[in-house]
């Protein structure tokens, strides 16, 4: 898997790649990692990307032209890449565009800035518009690193187990069940009892059932699936 970052702060994204997980995926030739500047295409002398709104507005948009030409540089790179953009006004990002993405070669994540970017641009070039949640960022980069961090765990050899993948929240309807580590003991807090008898049948059912509360707790939404699932 190849991702480009569409980004005028390339600083932002690279770090996330220099440790863990990624690092290794990078290491190992399953990932890799490119970067693409708007403002290296911008035919303005001073190199600018934004300009006021049509129409008038608070704020600034990034204009049509770099960003546009950037763009096409990129497909005629590779014709097969897959452009996302990052937006607040696009359908939610969940766990099955993770999976499903994960099959792609080559994917492109446009970081929008300032008030937004040019509609015109997204219309031409996106193959998908996502969002990562209910609330606005100062730019796109965070949203794409997420993304980015969801879809290579689906890829085959990123993880060191790939068990992992099965248990894990939004794999079903349900919330994963808590999590707990050595010692059995610690400041007067123990594990769950059934946890240390090795009936791993009953474990099974204790993990559904805290599933199933914690489920109930966070997004009831959810547990009803579930029930509707069960039936």
């Amino acid at each position: 898997m190849t991702y480009t970052f569409v980004t005028l702060f390339s600083n932002l994204v690279e770090g996330y790649f220099s440790d863990s997980i990624l690092r290794r995926a990078i290491d190992k030739d399953l990932l890799g990692i490119k970067f693409l500047n708007p403002r290296d295409f911008s035919n303005n002398k001073h190199s600018k990307v934004d300009d006021t709104a049509v129409g008038g507005g608070a704020g600034m948009v990034m204009n049509s032209q770099p960003l546009y030409d950037a763009l096409k540089s990129l497909k005629e790179e590779d014709e097969n890449v897959h452009i996302v953009f990052l937006t607040p006004v696009a359908k939610p990002f969940v766990q099955n565009d993770a999976k499903r993405l994960a099959t792609k070669s080559h994917i492109a994540f446009v970081s929008g800035r300032y008030e937004g970017i040019d509609e015109r641009v997204i219309e031409t070039f996106a193959d998908e518009v996502f969002s990562i949640g209910d609330y606005i960022l100062t730019g796109g980069e965070l949203a794409s690193l997420v993304m980015c961090d969801a879809i290579s765990r689906n890829i085959d050899g990123v993880l060191g187990n790939s068990d992992s993948l099965t248990v894990e929240s939004f794999e079903t309807s349900l919330l994963e069940a808590p999590s707990f580590s050595k010692p059995k003991l610690y400041e007067g807090l123990s594990v769950p009892s059934e946890y240390l008898k090795g009936n791993h049948s009953k474990i099974r059912s204790l993990k559904l059932a805290m599933s199933e509360c914690k489920t109930k707790f966070f997004r009831p939404e959810q547990l009803k699936k579930h029930c509707q699932g069960v039936k």
